[in-house]
């Protein structure tokens, strides 16, 4: 794809006008319609600038630079390299701090990278399989033989679940991702959810064995990041809602499920 073209496609994903995206770069809306049209060619700061203001992911960014002519600014990493050992350590840090409430890192696919020792009360009960390396938290959560039985307003939290990572396709669109939005729609189809408005904020109520726990989940991202791997990881952490699922899962852990803490996925 053409510079011209990739510009002006990421901008109207964005539903951005010419003028609202030059305003943004600190540049006019005849340099912009120039640009999209191949009357003018872009500097590599111009690339970046374009790229910052409409948000795009590092993956690309690197795509419009080379679209452009210029080799790619941003590099991927694995997590094992010695060059974020450090990085690994904290999120360790920030996983077990986070106990005795369930939290997972995973990648912009929704599997796997880490958990700490509370995810038991996530997987217990699920399909061996399904916790097979890389395990998918998404589809963990969907599928009818992972937490779906356990989820008592399965409607409304798969709905949240599904109109996140629907939003996600469209803003970025990726053929794998777009796969397993079609496959968790598959698993939701027969479960409407509700009258009540989402919100932005839908509490998850996960039935166990020592009482129904009402959890709500907060996300946290790398957002000043340069290296894709860590740009594309997100820090899923669950607190509860009420005293009763405090109480809960603050049992001592031989009162707890069995584990999957410190999991990783096969990255």
């Amino acid at each position: 794809m053409d510079f011209p073209h990739a510009l002006r496609q990421r901008r109207t994903r964005r539903r951005l006008s010419q003028l609202e995206l030059a305003l943004r770069a600190g540049t006019t809306q005849r340099h912009v319609s120039f640009l999209e049209s191949g009357r003018s060619e872009p500097g590599r700061e111009m690339v970046l600038r374009l790229a910052e203001s409409l948000e795009l992911p590092l993956r690309e960014r690197n795509e419009l630079l080379l679209a452009a002519g210029y080799a790619p600014a941003y590099q991927r990493t694995s997590l094992g390299d010695p060059a974020l050992a450090s990085v690994d350590t904290a999120l360790r840090h920030i996983l077990d701090g986070h106990l005795p409430y369930p939290a997972v890192v995973v990648d912009r696919y929704g599997d796997l990278v880490a958990a700490n020792a509370a995810m038991g009360w996530l997987t217990d009960g699920a399909a061996p399989e399904l916790l097979e390396p890389p395990v998918n938290v998404y589809r963990l959560a969907l599928h009818p033989e992972g937490m779906a039985g356990r989820i008592a307003n399965f409607g409304e939290w798969a709905q949240h679940i599904v109109m996140a990572l629907h939003a996600e396709v469209v803003r970025n669109p990726d053929e794998r991702l777009a796969g397993l939005l079609a496959e968790l729609r598959e698993h939701v189809r027969d479960h409407p959810p509700g009258a009540a408005p989402l919100g932005f904020a839908v509490p998850m109520r996960l039935r166990s064995p020592h009482g129904e726990l009402s959890l709500m989940t907060t996300i946290t991202t790398f957002a000043t990041a340069t290296d894709m791997t860590l740009a594309e990881l997100k820090l899923e952490a669950f607190l509860p809602m009420d005293m009763a699922t405090t109480a809960i899962l603050s049992r001592p852990a031989r009162q707890q499920p069995a584990s999957e803490g410190g999991a990783r996925g096969g990255r």
